[in-house]
């Protein structure tokens, strides 16, 4: 290894995984729609077909379930397909196959075939689309077995969790924060490395409070973080980074540690992935605590349309303010 470094962008990241992959292995195939000649709706597929070709980046019609059901037959037959929804909002048509045989493949032959494939999905609000464009409806797959589902919240993570995803023998769904997307950049390797999935990331160490997130919110406790830091508060940040597997150790031993926690999610809060963790924090770690447990998510509605983006989402102010309200309990 050259040990040489860029400073990436998170889509730039993940076009890297990719190529890097895809020269790895050649069984790797890029699929979606306008994912060759245009690179993809937010580019981050840029430059894949001019080095690999149309037989392994492949523009498909605009059909979802027929993007999920090659794909699906791809993975049972040889091949790793990395399958892009250009928008979470549209997953909905291939839902049937999804879970219908993407997550039951494995325990419906008894573990004979497996189906390596990933599905990239863009997910969440922050940049202003019309309807079906923001969704974050990471718990109607976290709900359904034989899905891992991965959600990074930086350039470095972006591309390690997504090699280790192509490298699965399981479907995986990475779910790409397009709000972050290219709010800033990072070192990242040149060469090919993995993240582990299933290992959750302290992102920022602390003594009173946890604020436990993944993928955009990472950063929105970042923030709050800083600002609870200024007035006596020391937060510690949890970045889940993969939500099946789920590392239960790390969050758990955060709260064990400081006593109180702060869930944060931009999906709505009824029977959003949040309310699991809630849910595990009071199993594992109930009498270590001093609070009760605060979530600070989207609301229970459809996500509105852009002038009203910002009053649905997550912000830096609601993470304070749950925070304080658990150190004042």
């Amino acid at each position: 290894m050259s040990g040489q470094r860029q400073r990436l962008t998170i889509a730039q990241a993940v076009r890297d995984a990719m190529r890097d992959e895809m020269r790895l292995d050649p069984t790797v195939l890029v699929l979606g729609e306008d994912v060759g000649v245009d690179g993809g709706v937010f580019r981050a597929t840029d430059g894949l077909i001019e080095e690999f070709g149309p037989e392994r980046v492949i523009d498909t019609p605009l059909a979802e379930s027929g993007i999920i059901g090659l794909s699906v037959g791809l993975a049972a037959t040889g091949f790793r397909p990395v399958a892009e929804m250009q928008f979470m909002g549209f997953v909905y048509p291939a839902i049937n196959q999804l879970f219908s045989h993407a997550a039951r493949m494995r325990n419906r032959t008894r573990g004979r075939m497996t189906i390596p494939m990933v599905v990239r999905m863009p997910y969440g609000g922050g940049i202003h689309p019309p309807e079906h464009h923001s969704e974050s409806y990471e718990s109607l797959f976290l709900n359904t077995p034989g899905f891992k589902v991965v959600v990074p919240s930086n350039p470095y993570d972006a591309k390690g969790l997504l090699i280790s995803a192509m490298r699965s023998n399981d479907p995986v769904l990475f779910m790409e924060p397009k709000r972050i997307y290219r709010a800033f950049r990072e070192e990242v390797p040149d060469e090919a490395y993995t993240v582990p999935l299933g290992s959750a990331s302290v992102a920022h160490t602390g003594d009173d409070v946890s604020l436990i997130a993944w993928g955009s919110m990472t950063r929105v406790c970042h923030d709050a973080a800083e600002v609870l830091a200024v007035q006596g508060i020391s937060a510690e940040v949890i970045d889940l980074r993969s939500l099946n597997p789920l590392d239960r150790d790390t969050f758990i031993g955060s709260v064990v540690k400081t006593g109180r926690a702060v869930v944060v999610h931009e999906a709505p809060k009824t029977n959003g992935f949040g309310a699991e963790i809630v849910a595990q924090i009071n199993e594992y770690a109930l009498m270590h605590l001093e609070a009760p447990v605060q979530r600070v998510c989207g609301f229970d509605t459809v996500f509105p349309l852009a002038h009203m983006e910002k009053l649905y989402l997550p912000n830096r102010d609601r993470v304070v303010a749950a925070a304080k309200k658990t150190m004042e309990f």
